[in-house]
């Protein structure tokens, strides 16, 4: 659910995506959680801008189930164990990751708000021991940002064009020396994102021909991995049935994702199809998830349910527009700050110990939103449209 803005803020219907700056100063800013970093976001980014990092399509409701499947999930507490040492380390197709958090791959909208979106990226997840999926559209180029660090990154393909194109995008991906193929399933029609087209934003630039996406079948995955000779992420699943069918297909990993409920209205939340894709895939596949992803105890609930490591896109964007390289550096390092700070409470002294048995369903509190996991930023907003 998108956040509304002080009515006296001009916005710019048309034109290329920008950022806002309210404040001359240039001193470095100093977060001390994830939510100073969304509101510092919020007050740079224009609200049309803000409001399509933040959007869901049509009426939003997966978007907002997103959230409302981790909040109907509350961690069981044990006391009285030693908690001075925690461990975190996980890995993703055999790469060691410090903890099991990676920056999902968002688009475009990162060379929107930052002049080296991919590299950026790719060189804040490296310094914190993560991993992180470079999208096509991140500019300047898929081998900037793989040159950028020496760890191989992962590769998120649209398809947006033919099996040539295809192949030529896969060459060099493979001449960059990438770690891996993430191909994205769950995007064979672009989403109706109603706030970009009510604002009229330009977001659909460079999407080439939409037919090529549309066209994707099971053979299609078996092929491109032949070609690049890479491990295959199949990123878009949301049933036990599609889970099945991408590993029988050669998928190494399953990527349980809605696209952060962008595409398909009325989806279930991500965390909510999460178990049975697990148990579905049993053990023949890596799973990794994202959709609505704000919190420490976020992360640990994904956990619970059998995901591997989770993803994060809208709090990335924030990240990035809040202070580049240093944002999602710092972003990254409050994530692994409050999954350790979670574990702790809860009594767990390594994620191998986490399970369903740690979760419990309780009802929601509140009106889930895409924002709803950051009281401080709703109480400003609040007060500024008063």
């Amino acid at each position: 659910m998108a956040v509304p803005r002080k009515k006296s803020r001009k916005t710019a219907p048309t034109g290329k995506l920008r950022v806002v700056k309210n404040s001359t100063d240039d001193r470095e800013p100093q977060f001390e959680s994830l939510q100073q970093i969304a509101l510092a976001a919020w007050r740079k980014l224009q609200p049309t801008v803000w409001d399509h990092l933040v959007g869901g399509a049509d009426s939003e409701m997966t978007l907002r189930r997103n959230r409302a499947g981790l909040d109907a999930l509350a961690l069981r507490q044990r006391v009285l164990v030693d908690v001075r040492n925690i461990d975190l380390k996980t890995s993703l197709l055999g790469q060691s990751m410090a903890f099991p958090v990676f920056p999902a791959p968002v688009g475009g909208f990162l060379s929107k708000v930052h002049a080296e979106g991919g590299p950026a990226v790719a060189r804040a997840a490296v310094s914190r021991g993560t991993q992180a999926f470079i999208a096509t559209a991140a500019k300047p180029s898929l081998e900037a940002a793989q040159a950028a660090v020496k760890q191989p990154l992962i590769f998120q393909l649209y398809v947006r064009g033919d099996r040539d194109w295809v192949e030529g995008v896969l060459d060099r991906v493979k001449a960059a020396g990438y770690g891996a193929l993430c191909v994205t399933i769950d995007r064979n029609y672009y989403g109706r994102r109603e706030r970009d087209l009510v604002s009229g934003l330009p977001v659909r630039e460079e999407f080439g021909d939409q037919s090529f996406q549309a066209g994707l079948n099971w053979k299609d995955l078996v092929w491109m991995k032949k070609r690049v000779g890479l491990p295959l992420v199949a990123k878009g699943i949301a049933t036990a049935e599609d889970a099945v069918l991408a590993v029988e297909h050669g998928a190494d990993v399953v990527y349980v994702s809605n696209h952060g409920g962008r595409q398909l209205d009325h989806a279930q939340g991500s965390i909510e199809v999460l178990q049975e894709v697990v148990e579905a895939v049993d053990g023949r596949a890596e799973i990794v998830m994202d959709g609505g992803i704000l919190r420490g105890t976020d992360v640990v609930k994904a956990l619970c349910l059998g995901a591997r490591a989770v993803g994060v896109g809208k709090l990335l964007g924030w990240a990035l527009t809040a202070n580049g390289e240093a944002g999602v550096a710092r972003m990254l390092e409050l994530m692994e700050i409050e999954v350790r700070t979670a574990l702790g409470l809860m009594g767990v002294t390594s994620i191998k110990q986490l399970g369903p048995q740690w979760l419990r369903e309780v009802p929601v509190l509140g009106t889930p939103s895409a924002v709803s996991a950051y009281p401080l930023l709703a109480d400003a907003v609040q007060r500024q449209s008063r």
